[in-house]
């Protein structure tokens, strides 16, 4: 049986990513934050403490994602 190919999904979700934030600005990554930050939020309140992201530790990823939020509404409201 023939293995499938490596799929780099993740590179096209990423170059999306990317060309929102260009397009969309701080609104961009204030909604992004603010759906990562949601989504670390309710997992941590499900038991989740260590993640695969680059942080591993889920406070400092939801520090990291509220910062990120701070620094998007400054840029906005300058």
């Amino acid at each position: 049986m023939k293995a499938e190919p490596y799929d780099p999904l993740r590179l096209c979700v990423y170059a999306t990513v990317a060309l929102l934030a260009w397009l969309l600005g701080p609104w961009a990554v204030l909604g992004f934050a603010a759906l990562g930050f949601a989504g670390y939020w309710k997992a941590r309140r499900a038991g989740l403490t260590r993640s695969k992201c680059l942080l591993r530790d889920t406070r400092l990823i939801l520090a990291y994602l509220g910062l990120l939020a701070i620094v998007a509404i400054v840029a906005i409201t300058v």
